[in-house]
């Protein structure tokens, strides 16, 4: 009873969404392959499930997959797509972002009892879901329907996608882009509740951060301590794991992290820190470093919002194989 009024009012407020922002794509919906590929939820389930339990992180990288797809062109798909020229090699992306083998598993194994049914976009905000659920994070259904793009956006992924440097209200602004919020901003980077980060994204907060500060006075010393050492002398790809309390685990300690000054990347801790943080996003994070149910609600909801990014351009095709178009 209690999921069925859960997923009623999810329904009533995506409705309301669809009314009030027409950058939302309304032709989505929960059923829409309940007749055409009944297999589907199984298929992803089974594939998803065997990711995670050979390596736990994969559920973290599928929900970034569809993130990092998402904001580029819309949740269609273009992230996939192989080519020197295609998102895949911009730079928030490259040695960065994985699942990709995942995905064309599940697809390999679609095209086999519902072919050219299912796109790929559906199929990463499918993956990405279960990836959080297998987690221990909220279920929510997931909205399906979206079409796959026919070309990929290199230079989009570089200037779209936030990036772990930037100054909080930069991040809100490239989420205002894409028809999201503040809060969906704060939401969102509560993702960080699980997965890894290379040394890469965080090391400038290490040594040299300021004329003032070898290291960020925002970040824990000891926890600084502990980074140094694991990043020195390195090639910058050691990794380690975004949330220092509970790694493999989706809740809200991410948020209990950042009032510790355990954030890891810049983008993390600045949320409660930066100047432009205290002024926007402070309030957020201790509301949701005191209320992890509240979190999840509004997780499920910013997911449902940025899943209904839409695609920008064409309409889109259901490729057969997701890494080219047909």
């Amino acid at each position: 009873m209690e999921h069925a009024y859960s997923r009623l009012l999810l329904l009533f407020s995506v409705v309301a969404l669809c009314l009030g922002n027409h950058s939302v794509r309304c032709e989505l919906t929960y059923d829409y392959y309940e007749e055409s590929c009944p297999h589907l939820y199984t298929i992803v389930q089974q594939h998803v499930f065997a990711a995670m339990r050979a390596e736990m992180r994969m559920g973290a990288s599928l929900l970034r997959l569809h993130f990092h797809d998402c904001f580029v062109n819309g949740c269609d798909g273009s992230i996939l797509l192989d080519g020197s020229d295609g998102e895949k090699f911009a730079q928030p992306n490259l040695n960065s972002v994985r699942g990709y083998e995942v995905i064309d598993a599940i697809k390999a194994d679609l095209e086999s009892v519902c072919p050219e049914v299912v796109s790929c976009a559906d199929i990463v905000a499918l993956a990405a879901s279960y990836g959080v659920l297998f987690s221990g994070g909220p279920y929510w259904d997931v909205l399906m329907g979206r079409k796959d793009g026919l070309v990929a956006n290199q230079s989009g992924a570089d200037n779209g996608l936030p990036a772990p440097f930037e100054p909080i209200d930069s991040i809100i602004q490239k989420f205002n882009a894409v028809g999201l919020n503040t809060t969906d901003v704060v939401v969102l980077s509560g993702a960080h509740t699980i997965g890894r980060a290379r040394c890469a994204l965080f090391s400038n907060r290490l040594s040299n951060f300021s004329t003032t500060d070898s290291v960020d006075p925002t970040l824990d010393a000891s926890l600084a301590d502990s980074l140094q050492s694991l990043c020195a002398g390195g090639d910058g790809n050691q990794t380690t794991d975004l949330d220092v309390s509970s790694a493999d685990v989706f809740d809200n300690n991410y948020y209990q992290n950042l009032l510790a000054e355990k954030g890891l990347l810049s983008s993390d801790q600045g949320l409660f820190s930066s100047p432009e943080g205290i002024a926007n996003t402070k309030d957020l994070v201790q509301a949701y470093s005191d209320d992890g149910e509240q979190f999840f609600y509004d997780f499920v909801w910013s997911m449902i919002k940025m899943g209904s990014i839409p695609l920008t351009g064409s309409d889109g095709e259901i490729r057969k194989n997701c890494r080219v178009v047909n």
